[in-house]
Formats: C-alpha cells, sequence, structure tokens
C-alpha cells in the first residue's frame, strides 16, 4: 500500500475522496461544498504531510522558507491560519527558475512559496477524485498510478492490435504559456468543480505573480502543484472530442462487447478510425491512412484553435507512416515491422537520448577517475539503473545498451584500469545478484561494483489496467496486487539515498535487505516501494546493536512506528489504521521485546 493512500486514511479523507469520485462518475457534483472539504481540518493535515514527504519541500520560494521554516508547532493555530489566510487570498510572487534542457535550451520552472504550495495541495486532494472520474482512460500523463510506459504500452497495443499504422503527432505551441484562464475556469465548472469561491481562489492562483516578470494573463506555471492537474482539464476536452469521432460515436444497433462495436463501425460507417494516445501536451493518433491522417491533422489544429484558443507548431507536427519511418515519443523510436502475415511494434532507445547517455556516462566515469570513493561510483550506478528502468521496456533495448557499452569501453578501460579491479564480480552484494545476473566483468570501486550497462533484458510491457484507482476500493485492491515485483526501479531510486558520510555497510545491507525480502514488509508481506520503506534495527544502536546484514529488517513506516510508539494514543492509531491479525501483531512485539518496550495487548 503507498505511503500517500496511508496517510489518506490516516487523516479520514479517504470515504471523502471515494464519495466525490462517484458522484462525478454519477455527474451529481452539483451543489457540494468543496471549499469545506479544502478547509476541513483532516484535508489541511494531509496536506501539510504530503508537503513535508515531498523532496520539493526542501526548495525555497520567493520568502526564502522551506519545510523546516515551516513548522506546525500548535495544530489548531496552524490550521486557523491557513483557513485565515483563504478568507482574503493573495498568491505570493512565484520564484522563477530556469531549467536547462538537453538541447541546450531552459524551461522556466516556477516555484510558488511554501504556503502557496500548501494551499495548492489542499485543493489538488479534493479535485483530483472529481477530474479522475472524468478524465479519457488513454491520458497518462500526470495522473495518479499511471506513466510514460503505460502510454508507451498502449502505442505498442494499437501497432500490434490494429492496422492504424499512420501517427499524427501534434506539437502544441508553448501550452503552458498560452492556456487560457478564462476556458479553462469554465472547463473546471463543466467537469464538475462547481463551488464558486474554489474557482475563485484558482483564478487567483493562476493570476500569481511572477517575480521579475509580472502577473500573467494566460497559462498554468510549470512547478506549481496544481498545474498539472489544470493543463489535464485543459486538453481532456480535446480526448474525448477525439474519442467520439470513433470509439465513442453511438450506433443504432446493439453490438455487445467493445471488440463488435468496432467491427460494426468499421462495416456500417464512413468514420475516420482514430485513437488517441496522451501524455500531458505530447500526444499521438493513431489512424488507418494517409489520406485520414491528413483530415485528422487539420481536424485537431482547428479544434485546439477554436475551442481551446491554442496554436500547433507546424514545423515539429507531421504526420508518419510506421511502416516506412520511425515516429519518436518520450524518449523512444517507435516503428511498425513485417513479422509474417502481420506488423508489430519494434521500439528502441532515441537516438538523441542515447547520445545523451554515453555523455553522461563519460562524465561521470570521469569524475570517478578524479574521486574514486563509493559516492562517485554510487552516482553512476544510479545512473545505469535509472536508464535501464526507463527504457527496459524498448523491446530492442539488449541492442541499443550494447552499442552504448561498446562505446564506453574505451573509456571505462583508460580512465579506471590503475584504479578499479576489473573482472566477474566475486562477492558481489544480494542486491547486484538481483539486478544483473549474467555474469558480466565490471569495474570494482572502493568495494562497489559498477552496474554493467549491456546486462539488460526487455520487461514485457503491459497496458494500463482502467480499474486501478485511488478512489475506489477494488481499485485500490487492485493497484496493491498489481505493484512491480520487479524491484530493479526501486533498488535504483534506494541507491540514489546515498550520501557522503553515510555508513556504506549499512546503506549496503540496507539495499540488500530490501532485495532479499523482494520489498515486502516483514509484517505485513505487502509490496513497498522505495519511497514506502523503512530499515529497522531489530537491536538498536543504542542498546549496542549495528548495521549488520542480520541486524536489519524492511518494514512499512507505519509499522516501524508502531514498534517504536510509547504513547497509548499513537499506539491505537496505528493499531486501527494497519489491521494487523494477531500472527502480524505477534512479530510486532517481539521486535518491541528486543527494543526493551512493553507488548501490546489488544482486546
Amino acid at each position: 500500500m503507498s505511503t500517500t493512500l496511508r496517510y489518506t486514511e490516516y487523516y479520514q479523507m479517504q470515504d471523502t475522496f471515494d464519495s466525490l469520485y462517484e458522484r462525478s462518475q454519477n455527474d451529481a457534483t452539483k451543489g457540494i461544498d468543496l471549499y469545506s472539504h479544502i478547509i476541513s481540518r483532516e484535508n489541511i493535515l494531509l496536506a501539510y504531510r504530503t508537503i513535508k514527504s515531498n523532496t520539493g519541500s526542501k526548495t525555497a520560494g520567493t520568502d526564502g522558507l522551506t519545510i523546516k521554516d515551516y513548522k506546525m508547532e500548535d495544530e489548531e493555530t496552524f490550521i486557523a491560519s491557513i483557513r485565515q489566510t483563504l478568507k482574503n487570498y493573495q498568491p505570493d510572487p512565484v520564484r522563477r527558475v530556469e531549467i536547462p534542457k538537453p538541447n541546450g535550451k531552459t524551461r522556466p520552472l516556477g516555484i510558488p512559496t511554501m504556503r502557496d504550495r500548501l494551499i495548492q495541495q489542499m485543493f489538488k486532494q479534493v479535485l483530483e477524485p472529481i477530474c479522475e472520474a472524468k478524465f479519457h482512460p488513454h491520458s497518462y500523463g500526470f495522473r495518479p498510478n499511471r506513466s510514460t510506459h503505460h502510454a508507451m504500452a498502449r502505442c505498442q497495443f494499437l501497432v500490434n492490435h490494429t492496422h492504424n499504422h499512420t501517427v499524427v503527432d501534434i506539437d502544441i505551441q508553448g501550452f503552458f504559456d498560452n492556456v487560457n484562464h478564462a476556458r479553462l475556469l469554465k472547463q473546471l465548472y463543466n467537469i464538475g468543480v462547481g463551488d464558486k469561491r474554489v474557482l475563485a481562489i484558482i483564478s487567483k492562483m493562476l493570476k500569481a505573480p511572477i517575480q521579475g516578470i509580472g502577473r500573467p494573463t494566460q497559462g498554468t506555471p510549470q512547478g506549481g502543484i496544481l498545474s498539472p492537474l489544470l493543463s489535464n482539464v485543459v486538453l481532456n476536452d480535446l480526448d474525448w472530442w477525439i474519442n467520439n469521432q470513433w470509439e465513442g460515436m453511438k450506433t443504432k444497433t446493439a453490438y455487445g462487447k467493445k471488440k463488435n462495436k468496432i467491427l460494426m463501425l468499421k462495416k456500417t460507417s464512413r468514420l475516420k478510425e482514430m485513437y488517441i494516445v496522451r501524455y500531458a501536451d505530447d500526444f499521438k493518433v493513431f489512424t488507418n491512412s494517409f489520406t485520414n491522417a491528413k483530415k485528422v491533422f487539420h481536424a485537431i489544429q482547428g479544434y485546439l484553435k477554436q475551442h481551446l484558443a491554442l496554436d500547433i507548431s507546424e514545423e515539429k507536427s507531421k504526420i508518419t507512416n510506421l511502416r516506412k519511418r520511425t515516429s519518436e515519443f518520450l524518449g523512444f523510436t517507435l516503428k511498425a515491422h513485417k513479422k509474417g502475415k502481420r506488423y508489430v511494434a519494434y521500439t528502441h532507445i532515441m537516438p538523441k537520448k542515447a547520445e545523451n547517455i554515453v555523455q553522461q556516462a563519460r562524465k561521470l566515469i570521469k569524475d570517478i577517475r578524479k574521486n574514486p570513493t563509493a559516492k562517485t561510483a554510487m552516482n553512476y550506478n544510479v545512473t545505469i539503473m535509472g536508464i535501464h528502468n526507463y527504457y527496459r521496456i524498448a523491446t530492442h533495448v539488449n541492442i541499443d545498451c550494447a552499442k552504448i557499452a561498446y562505446r564506453l569501453s574505451r573509456t571505462l578501460y583508460n580512465r579506471l584500469r590503475t584504479i578499479g579491479k576489473y573482472g566477474i564480480p566475486i562477492k558481489p552484494s544480494e542486491a547486484y545478484k538481483r539486478l544483473y545476473k549474467n555474469q558480466f566483468k565490471t569495474y570494482e570501486i572502493q568495494g562497489i561494483h559498477l552496474a554493467p550497462i549491456a546486462d539488460i533484458k526487455h520487461f514485457v510491457n503491459l497496458n494500463y489496467k482502467q480499474h486501478i484507482c485511488n478512489y475506489t476500493s477494488y481499485g485500490r485492491e487492485t493497484l496493491y496486487k498489481a505493484l512491480d515485483p520487479l524491484i530493479s526501479y526501486e533498488i535504483a531510486k534506494l541507491t540514489k539515498a546515498y550520501h557522503e558520510g553515510m555508513n556504506v555497510e549499512y546503506f549496503d545491507n540496507r539495499i540488500s535487505k530490501y532485495s532479499m525480502q523482494k520489498g515486502k514488509c516483514a509484517i505485513t508481506k505487502q509490496f513497498l516501494r522505495a519511497d514506502d520503506m523503512h530499515c529497522h534495527h531489530k537491536l538498536p544502536k543504542f542498546l549496542g546493536g549495528n548495521d549488520a546484514f542480520d541486524n536489519l529488517v524492511i518494514i512499512h513506516p507505519f509499522v516501524h512506528k508502531l514498534i517504536h510508539a510509547t504513547k497509548t494514543e499513537t499506539i491505537m492509531k496505528y493499531v486501527q489504521i494497519l489491521h494487523l491479525d494477531g500472527k502480524q501483531m505477534k512479530k510486532v512485539n517481539q521486535f518491541r521485546k528486543v527494543c526493551k518496550l512493553e507488548p501490546i495487548l489488544l482486546d
């Protein structure tokens, strides 16, 4: 179970969110007092907890404050202060930062103050279930539980199982800078956000002054917590408009299953077959001929201009026949290859991305040469692990990584031959053995084996299960079961947490223990993401314990709090959230006994 959902349950907001989602599905949000939900004690505390656990909480806004300076010393005073702020809300100026892009250009990022981030999080929590109920199933960007991998899986599915091998790529010109505020507020109202007080405050958020620039009249600032949700609201109309040109078209005859409906549409209509796959403002529309693609192209261009006041980039927007040429999407190339009597999707790492990987790896290798420490070796490993985890869904990732490894082989030899030990790892860590099973030769730096970039296997990419949802009990159950059992991605995130001065023994044993437990909590047996796990010392250090492998155990953070809790109120809170059975509670009490604490006795 993810920590986000645990916190939602802890602050007793899950039932509220579930109700909003259900009412939105049934078009019954009219008259809901959303503002009261937003300023509720539970929602404010949940927002504070979420912001506090976010890595961005360490980044200061224009007021120079981070989460460390924004402490909630008195809960009631804090809540009263936030409510008072919203009565006549005026957003603070947004700090503007230019983020470098791989092509040498920069992307503007707006960083609100900590106070405004908290308020945006409060709004997001309440608005998201309403919007999620209305969003198109094949929109994958900045939505709970969805990722670029799901978007690529949908593309591969359309290539493999339909004859729609002509792709329309539309690039919206400066999308985030050109969103029309009035239209956006109307779209929010149409989607189910009918509370005028909520819309008025969102309008103020959109017009928050940008430091050094002034007050914007259009656009959603990239970097704001609410901005990704709002951008999806803007383009949701486009998703459903395209959907209704084909998949959502009503037929006069009953068809039973969806597959039968598609066959009937093909037989009885002259409609242009088309399917959209969207990730944020980047999207593709698949159709079955160049003639149809041209019509689709101009229709989308017209719709964006007339209905959303957005222009397209003529230079970057194009039509591609996947049987003849490749198309790029989210860092991958996509092409339809003839295999027997059918066409199948071949995906690779984009050439530009492969070049970036080579340059990035060379820089990290040079860093190891200058400073051969566990820290620089870890920096290299986490980068390679991140590359493997992102691109492992490419059908030909092993070929691409083999080429990259060949290009890096000379650099590795020249830079590391005198400071590293080269060969097949003799006693690698548990995590290394789980991740790299092909016995590739690699360099060992300060006891750390460098991740071999060529040692990767294609991971079969599956379509997103549409019933997975944070706002239904069935959807949550499905989510817990669907958590990725391949833990390489999570190990990469754990590796990234290394910092100078950290005990290398603890760091390596912690990851190895996570690997050995297959990412599952020792008490609940539920799979834990890297962000959701704690490493417990069975015998605490203050009682003489150490960082040895056998003294560590991976558990859920709430279980960890229960093991060390001493106050009755705290113990009962976590007991109610975790719903542990007798056997699980017995294990908790065993850990408490080693920590010299009294057992928890339940009626």
